[in-house]
C-alpha cells in the first residue's frame, strides 16, 4: 500500500503461529466446502424454478439479493474481520450458509409465484452474505500467511482461487445432478448436513495465528485511499459483469431450450447437459487461474508488470463476445454447428477471463498492506459483487429483449469498459 494509507484503526499485523502452510490448507479446505455448496445451490435454484415456468427476468430476480448482499457484506466484512478476526468471519460465513440451505428447504410449492420469488430472494441474500464473508476471510488470510518477497503470494492466491473455482464448477454439476436424481428438497438438506460436518472439522483443525482483530477499528477505514485499488476495483466490476451477463441466465436457458423436448426425460437430460457445461466452464476457469503464474512470471513481485498484464489480457477478452454475438445473430435459429461454435467460443472466453481474474486477485493483495488487507480486499470484492449484480440484471433483461446475441454483445461492451478502467491503474 502506498504511504499515507496506514490508519490507527488498521488490523494488527500478527505473525502466524506454527506452520503457515497448515493454516493455509485449513482455510482452503473451508473455502472449498463452502464453494461446493454455493455452486450446487445456484444450479438447483436456477433449474428448479425454470422448470416451474419462471421467466428469464424472474430468474434473474432470484439472484438479485444474493449480489446486493455481496456489495453490502464486502463493504462491512473487511471491517468485521479487522474488528473480530479472520476466523470469526470465516466461521460466520459457513453458519449462515447452513441456515440459508435449511430455510430454502422450507419452501412450499403451493405458494404463489410472487411469494416464492420474495422468499427465495431473501434466502439467496443470506447465502450472498455467507459467500462473501468466507471469500474475504480466505483471500485476506493468504496475504498474511504467504512468505514475503519470493513471489509466493501470486502462487498461493492463484492456487486458492483456481482450486475454489474448480470446486464450484463441480458444484454446478452436482446441483444439476442432485435435482435430477434426488429432487430439490432432499438435495438442499443433504448439502446442509455436509456443511455442518465440514464446519466442525475445520473448527477442530484450524491452526492458530491469524489476526484476531482490534477493538478500535473504525468502520470509516473500509474506504480505500489508494487510487490503484479504486481503478482495479472498477475494472473488476466490469469484468465480472461481462461474464455474468451471459452466464447467469442466457446460456443456461438457451441450452435447456435446445436439449429439452418438453417431456420429463427431456428435462432431466437437459439438466445434466446444462450442469455439465457450467461445471466444465468453471472447472476449466479454475484450472487456468491455478497455473496462471507459470506463464505470467513477470507479474509476480512487480506491480507495473502486473498492471500491464491486466491491460493486455482484458484487451484480448473484449473482441470474443462481440464475435460470438455476431455469429449467433447471423445464424438466427439454433443449430448444432452454432451450439458447438458457442461452446468453443465461450471456453476461449473462459481461458482469457481466468487469466484476467488471476492477475486481478494478485494485484489487490500486492497493492494492499498487511495492516489494511481485510478492508482493501473487502472493498475490492464489493466491486466484484457489484459487477455480478450488474451482469445478473442485464442477463435477464438482455435475454428477454434480444435473446443470447444481445447478452453476448452486452458482455463485449462491459469488457471494453473493464479495459478502459485497467488502463488507468498505472496512470
Amino acid at each position: 500500500m502506498a504511504s499515507g494509507m496506514d490508519s490507527p484503526a488498521s488490523t494488527p499485523n500478527s505473525a502466524p503461529e506454527g506452520n503457515p502452510l497448515r493454516a493455509y490448507m485449513a482455510v482452503t479446505a473451508a473455502y472449498w466446502a463452502f464453494m461446493l455448496s454455493d455452486g450446487a445451490l445456484r444450479m438447483l435454484v436456477l433449474l428448479h424454478f425454470n422448470g416451474l415456468g419462471f421467466t428469464p427476468i424472474q430468474l434473474a430476480y432470484l439472484f438479485l439479493f444474493y449480489e446486493i448482499a455481496g456489495i453490502v457484506t464486502n463493504l462491512s466484512a473487511g471491517w468485521l474481520a479487522a474488528r473480530f478476526g479472520l476466523t470469526s468471519t470465516l466461521y460466520a460465513g459457513l453458519l449462515i450458509q447452513i441456515g440459508a440451505l435449511a430455510a430454502l428447504a422450507g419452501l412450499d410449492p403451493a405458494w404463489s409465484v410472487p411469494a416464492s420469488v420474495i422468499y427465495v430472494m431473501a434466502v439467496q441474500g443470506a447465502s450472498g452474505v455467507a459467500k462473501d464473508l468466507a471469500k474475504m476471510s480466505s483471500k485476506s488470510a493468504v496475504k498474511i500467511l504467504a512468505p514475503k518477497g519470493d513471489g509466493s503470494l501470486f502462487k498461493w492466491v492463484a492456487v486458492l482461487t483456481g482450486s475454489k473455482n474448480a470446486v464450484k464448477g463441480f458444484g454446478f454439476f452436482l446441483g444439476a445432478a442432485l435435482l435430477a436424481v434426488a429432487g430439490f428438497k432432499t438435495a438442499v438438506w443433504g448439502m446442509a448436513a455436509v456443511l455442518i460436518v465440514i464446519l466442525v472439522a475445520v473448527a477442530v483443525f484450524m491452526a492458530k495465528g491469524l489476526p484476531t482483530g482490534k477493538k478500535g477499528t473504525k468502520i470509516s477505514a473500509i474506504w480505500s485511499k489508494d487510487r490503484r485499488i479504486n481503478q482495479l476495483s472498477l475494472a473488476r466490476m466490469f469484468l465480472f459483469g461481462a461474464r455474468d451477463v451471459w452466464f447467469v441466465v442466457g446460456i443456461p436457458i438457451y441450452f435447456k431450450a435446445i436439449f429439452s423436448d418438453g417431456t420429463p426425460e427431456g428435462a432431466q437430460r437437459a439438466f445434466f447437459i446444462v450442469g455439465a457445461f457450467m461445471a466444465a466452464w468453471i472447472i476449466g476457469y479454475g484450472f487456468v487461474q491455478g497455473i496462471a503464474p507459470r506463464f505470467l512470471k513477470g507479474a509476480a513481485g512487480d506491480d507495473a508488470a502486473g498492471t500491464a498484464m491486466a491491460v493486455k489480457w482484458v484487451g484480448l477478452l473484449t473482441p470474443i463476445p462481440f464475435a460470438l454475438a455476431a455469429l449467433a445473430l447471423i445464424a438466427g435459429a439454433p443449430t448444432l454447428w452454432l451450439t458447438l461454435s458457442l461452446v468453443a467460443g465461450l471456453l476461449l472466453f473462459g481461458f482469457v477471463f481466468a487469466v484476467n481474474s488471476s492477475v486481478h486477485s494478485y494485484l489487490i493483495l500486492a497493492f494492499s498492506g498487511d495492516e489494511r488487507v481485510t478492508m482493501d480486499v473487502g472493498f475490492y470484492y464489493m466491486a466484484n459483487a457489484a459487477g455480478r449484480l450488474l451482469g445478473t440484471l442485464l442477463s435477464g433483461l438482455s435475454y428477454q429483449i434480444g435473446g443470447l446475441p444481445l447478452c453476448l454483445a452486452t458482455a463485449g461492451v462491459l469488457s471494453g469498459l473493464s479495459f478502459i478502467a485497467a488502463r488507468r491503474i498505472g496512470r
